[in-house]
């Protein structure tokens, strides 16, 4: 695989860092969820991609991502899509209420977005890998082996997740794109943690934001699931200025998701149900 599609660091035990997805245009819980991070003694911090989508004002996301030395960023679907001005955003949607939504946003995504942020995103590679105190990191969008996978925590078996391991030859897998943290450590002892995401909520019926904090110690790897509060008042108000449907705005405002519930399993549909 060449350069392009991946990116590979080495580090010792005894640190921590933080990973992270799905930034949604979302600039205040950026900035908020990298300043939690960091106050808790993360050493580097990584984004698993789609800085676009459902919030507002796309250019105000990057800054912090580009010009930061202790954090590293690869590319999700719809950071694929803006950066090669694709039609869509190739979320993995087939529900026709889910795509109109996704439409909307990438529509206003890749309108707001600059040419110079665009090929930046085009450019980032597609997984990174890192050796962490021994254990072989992996870290994709939605899955190894798509990047538009979704990942949930009911669907996915043990077997299944042991087959991920394997056949891409890591110890622990990093991803996002669903939007709802969960962590699952085998028999083995080998792990794969959905990181969530900070743009939006996870449909739990609370404002703030998710990202994983990683603790690499000398007994092995421990994984928390942090939760970080923003403005989300703001966020609501920018977002009504921009135009965006009443919809995402409801989501920020409530914690609860009001689009993209089709693609949800039975289990994590029902944990939502408010």
């Amino acid at each position: 695989m060449s350069d392009l599609n991946k990116a590979t660091t080495s580090q010792k035990t005894g640190t921590k860092f933080a990973v992270f997805g799905g930034v949604y245009n979302n600039h205040l819980s950026l900035k908020a969820t990298l300043r939690d991070a960091r106050s808790k003694g993360a050493r580097h911090l990584y984004c698993l991609g789609d800085m676009g989508g459902f919030g507002p004002h796309p250019d105000r996301v990057f800054a912090p991502l580009r010009d930061s030395t202790d954090l590293s960023v690869m590319q999700g679907n719809y950071d694929h899509s803006i950066g090669h001005r694709l039609d869509d955003c190739a979320c993995g949607y087939t529900d026709p209420r889910d795509n109109h939504f996704a439409q909307l946003s990438y529509d206003y995504t890749l309108e707001n977005t600059s040419d110079t942020h665009k090929d930046w995103l085009r450019g980032l590679p597609r997984e990174i890998r890192c050796l962490w105190g021994g254990c072989r990191v992996l870290m994709a969008h939605g899955s190894p082996r798509r990047v538009n996978e979704f990942l949930w925590e009911s669907t996915c078996s043990d077997v299944f997740l042991a087959y991920l391991l394997d056949e891409w030859e890591a110890d622990l897998l990093l991803v996002t794109h669903t939007g709802i943290p969960w962590r699952r450590r085998l028999d083995d002892g080998r792990q794969v943690v959905n990181v969530g995401a900070i743009g939006r909520p996870a449909n739990n019926g609370r404002t703030d934001v998710e990202y994983a904090l990683v603790d690499v110690g000398p007994d092995g790897i421990d994984i928390s699931i942090e939760q970080v509060g923003y403005d989300h008042q703001r966020l609501a108000h920018e977002m009504r200025n921009e135009g965006l449907p009443q919809e995402f705005v409801e989501t920020i405002l409530s914690g609860w998701w009001t689009t993209c519930l089709e693609v949800l399993p039975a289990k994590e549909r029902a944990a939502g149900i408010h």
